[in-house]
């Protein structure tokens, strides 16, 4: 029996979120595969290579035991807490209580959600990069946040021109977003623009929520906002292991901050979820206590996949710039497209590679494309193939 005989409608909020864009994008590359399309997918952020050997079998060991298998608690278990701690003490310099000043989440994504209903009253005013990734915009609509975008552009070296944020009606706005290594441009994260965010957090009564999960990419000196004096006072950063230990589909992450905030955030979260698996938070202490080879080992591996990720933007036409880190390679496409659609379905239709065009991030990021470094260089190469083939360009 149809639903719409009852006059059941959604609820209001879904009229201003549509599908996440890769949702409905997996379907099409899935059918295109099934119709015979050889798809080389270079468009989505989700490392192909798994954990260290040591972490999958702490994760098997773990759960044959008989009593690891119940409800855990939402603020995690003290081993998970302490390692976190250590992992910034030893990577970050930065010092976190362990007991009230972090909590692991089920994945940052799930973090954007619990703090953006631990702060923001519906009409409430958040600051969003563009571009950026769209998931600060689609839960600010979810919970209906007014959204002010702050454009970051090129020219600017993909930084938020804090003179022009003083002309916003600042007096309504309580949360800004910051993501650096920023994702999709790839601009590095400097002391200066968390200094200036700091301060721009303090002087307006502002929380700054900064999103950290790719400094260990492409970087050899990651960097926290917490690493700013007073930061903890006004800001707080999640972090993530999906990119910098090939765990994206484990779901473990944090969020750190001070004891207030956390409290408010844990006050969300205890009311959605049941905490994680047992064994999968031990699993991920193990991925914490990953000595400094490990992430020189991963990111000799991304190393190789620039190389090629750059040939092919250089094959196409677009310009991109090679201070560039994290997990993407963002360049500009050439002007005989009127944007970066034109040319990822161009790319899609006729050579069967699947790019991310720019716009899903933001109207900033409109000429753009993005194409990923989770794919292996043969994947890579066969797509730089392609496309000198074709003369896609």
């Amino acid at each position: 029996m149809k639903s719409d005989n009852y006059n059941i409608k959604p609820a209001e909020r879904l009229q201003s979120t549509g599908e996440y864009y890769f949702s409905r994008k997996l379907r099409e590359i899935a059918s295109l595969r099934s119709q015979g399309h050889d798809i080389i997918s270079l468009g989505i952020g989700g490392p192909d290579r798994p954990p260290h050997d040591s972490v999958i079998d702490t994760l098997c060991q773990e759960a044959h035991k008989a009593t690891v298998h119940g409800y855990q608690n939402s603020g995690s278990i003290p081993e998970l807490r302490q390692a976190f701690c250590n992992w910034y003490a030893r990577h970050y310099d930065v010092t976190i209580n362990p007991d009230n000043e972090i909590l692991p989440l089920i994945g940052s994504k799930e973090g954007v959600l619990h703090i953006s209903l631990a702060f923001l009253n519906p009409g409430d005013g958040v600051l969003i990069p563009n571009p950026g990734y769209p998931t600060y915009s689609s839960v600010s609509n979810l919970i209906g946040a007014k959204i002010f975008t702050y454009p970051l552009t090129e020219d600017n070296g993909w930084y938020p021109d804090f003179e022009a944020l003083e002309q916003l009606p600042l007096e309504h706005i309580k949360l800004m977003w910051l993501n650096y290594t920023q994702m999709p441009t790839g601009a590095p994260a400097t002391r200066e623009l968390f200094e200036r965010a700091v301060a721009f957090g303090k002087k307006h009564g502002i929380v700054i929520a900064h999103d950290n999960p790719y400094s260990f990419i492409l970087n050899d000196s990651p960097m926290s906002i917490m690493q700013i004096p007073g930061a903890k006072e006004i800001a707080l950063e999640l972090n993530s292991l999906s990119k910098s230990h090939n765990m994206a589909g484990w779901r473990m992450a944090m969020v750190t901050s001070n004891q207030q905030f956390i409290s408010w955030i844990l006050q969300v979260k205890s009311n959605i979820d049941s905490g994680q698996f047992r064994p999968a938070m031990l699993a991920a202490v193990k991925a914490l206590e990953l000595p400094d080879s490990w992430y020189s080992e991963l990111n000799q591996v991304y190393s190789e996949r620039r190389k090629i990720a750059e040939q092919i933007m250089t094959a196409l036409g677009c310009k991109y710039s090679l201070t560039q880190k994290g997990l993407f390679l963002w360049g500009k496409v050439p002007e005989i497209y009127p944007d970066g659609t034109s040319l990822a379905d161009r790319l899609l239709y006729e050579a069967d590679i699947f790019v991310t065009p720019g716009f899903i991030f933001g109207t900033q990021g409109k000429q753009y494309i993005r194409i990923s470094l989770c794919a292996d260089t043969s994947k890579l190469n066969a797509a730089l193939n392609r496309i000198i083939n074709l003369n896609i360009k």
